[in-house]
């Protein structure tokens, strides 16, 4: 059945959503090495979609019907990942209380699927390239060998040869693991597909809610102008939100810039479009509403500036001074408690924000003891 699918059915059956000529070249290829049992490496940015492509590259394959097991490499700590990985035998460290099976064998005979395979430590990479070669591993503790048979799907939003050249990635599993790769571009660069993707989110939430939302025209016109800099995730995200602070059936260009402003630089704000077929009275509240944001940013900074002066911590005579010498870590504590703060605790999209792993970021958390 699978070896039958149409590209069209492909992008149904996964939510492949897009008419850009990158995403199409894409499912043919998708579509072509699906059959085979040769692993594949997706890279792209944070947000364009790997997941939906590994999906669609098992559900396309005649394993289909077994499972398809997820594994985020990077929201694993170190000292445990290698456990869940190959599984334990009981006793063999403190805790391990009963023999665990390991996401290998938990895919026998399906798909493994190994995302930011590039937070992954260089000791769990040794035992991941001898299953590639193998078929079989060790559980932790076991003498035992065990054999499977898992397709590897890994994907990544790092340059991979980069990290080998700074010895953070081992040369021989990059290249076992690069034979197809394929490359999903940021949502920038295919523009075609943002209009199919926004309203199909929003037909989504509808259908979820009952009720019918609908862009307004300049809505749509700031929807195709805008980067995405968080690419399919960001768009879906704010659409949902959009729909949801809405009062009425149509989504005005207004709630989507209050909510893409948040976070942008200068810059980017100024880069946005105007539209020239808009009211004078809709682009003076645009102009008071971008210029509300720019105040509140500059009252923060004097309200934080105020409070260390009256703690005694800064003194104005000293000022230069003490930002030129401001400790590095307190510069990074600040930030990972401003993202914890802003994500309301939410430590996978806090670790997004700051552009490192979550298990970078629990262990940051406990350094700083946050």
């Amino acid at each position: 059945m699978s070896a039958k699918m149409t590209k069209k059915e492909l992008q149904e059956k996964f939510g492949i959503i897009g008419r850009s000529k990158a995403l199409s070249d894409l499912c043919d290829i998708v579509l072509q090495v699906a059959q085979s049992d040769i692993s594949v490496l997706i890279n792209g940015e944070s947000g364009v979609g790997k997941e939906v492509i590994a999906k669609a590259l098992h559900g396309a394959s005649n394993r289909a019907d077994k499972k398809l097991v997820s594994v985020n490499c990077g929201a694993i700590p170190e000292g445990i990942l290698e456990s869940e990985l190959f599984g334990h035998k009981k006793g063999s460290f403190t805790g391990s209380t009963e023999d665990r099976k390991g996401y290998f064998e938990i895919a026998d005979g399906g798909t493994l699927f190994l995302d930011e395979i590039a937070e992954m430590p260089l000791t769990t990479q040794v035992k991941l390239l001898r299953v590639l070669e193998t078929q079989e591993f060790m559980r932790i503790g076991s003498e035992t060998v065990t054999k499977v048979d898992v397709r590897i799907i890994a994907a990544t939003n790092k340059n991979l040869q980069q990290e080998v050249n700074s010895k953070s990635f081992r040369n021989d599993l990059y290249f076992r693991l690069k034979a197809v790769t394929l490359y999903i571009p940021p949502l920038r660069e295919r523009k075609e597909d943002i209009l199919p993707l926004a309203n199909f989110f929003l037909l989504e939430y509808s259908v979820k809610n009952k009720t019918e939302f609908r862009f307004s025209s300049e809505a749509l016109d700031l929807i195709t102008s805008y980067f995405w800099p968080g690419n399919v995730r960001e768009l879906k995200n704010t659409v949902e939100t959009a729909a949801a602070l809405t009062p009425n059936e149509v989504i005005p260009a207004d709630t989507l810039l209050n909510l893409i402003n948040v976070g942008m630089t200068d810059e980017e704000k100024h880069n946005l479009p105007v539209h020239l077929n808009k009211s004078p009275e809709s682009l003076d509240r645009e102009m008071i509403y971008r210029a509300l944001i720019e105040i509140k940013k500059d009252l923060n900074e004097l309200k934080s500036f105020a409070t260390s002066v009256q703690n005694g911590s800064v003194d104005f005579e000293d000022k230069m001074e003490m930002d030129e010498i401001v400790p590095l870590d307190s510069l990074e504590r600040k930030a990972i408690s401003n993202a914890l703060d802003y994500t309301r605790g939410n430590k996978r999209k806090a670790a997004k924000l700051l552009n490192i792993s979550e298990r970078t970021l629990y262990r940051k958390l406990k350094e700083y003891s946050i």
